[in-house]
């Protein structure tokens, strides 16, 4: 075969792995929802996350993601406890399988929150992960 053939096929590879690194970047939903590989990522590029969980304790004590706070999204002080965190730093929340997370998400966005980032599948996608 021709060296332009094997010049085209390396420039071919370069693109579609150039290609796929882009299309992962926009994989954040409208709604924040995200996948569990995005997720991580963007939880690791930050030094002090605001990670939460929004289930309940029960279901917290159960397990949870190394480092979250539990602030339960069915108590009365939900909004208090959430006003707490920098509304300016990403914050990253997840449920049991992303109903309440996403309640979550659309009041943290009303509140004035810049970027949070709602775990797709919830804890339960997240600990078949591992």
């Amino acid at each position: 075969m021709s060296q332009t053939f094997y010049f085209y096929f390396i420039l071919g590879l370069i693109f579609i792995a150039c290609s796929s690194d882009t299309k992962q970047a926009s994989t954040i939903q409208s709604d924040g929802k995200v996948s569990l590989v995005i997720f991580d990522q963007e939880l690791k590029k930050n030094k002090t996350p605001q990670l939460i969980d929004v289930r309940t304790p029960e279901e917290f004590a159960k397990g949870y993601v190394e480092g979250a706070k539990n602030i339960n999204f069915n108590a009365a002080n939900f909004e208090s406890q959430i006003s707490q965190l920098d509304k300016n730093q990403p914050a990253f929340i997840y449920c049991q399988s992303g109903g309440r997370s996403g309640k979550a998400y659309k009041k943290m966005k009303a509140w004035g929150f810049t970027k949070v980032y709602d775990m797709e599948g919830g804890y339960s996608a997240y600990s078949r992960k591992e």
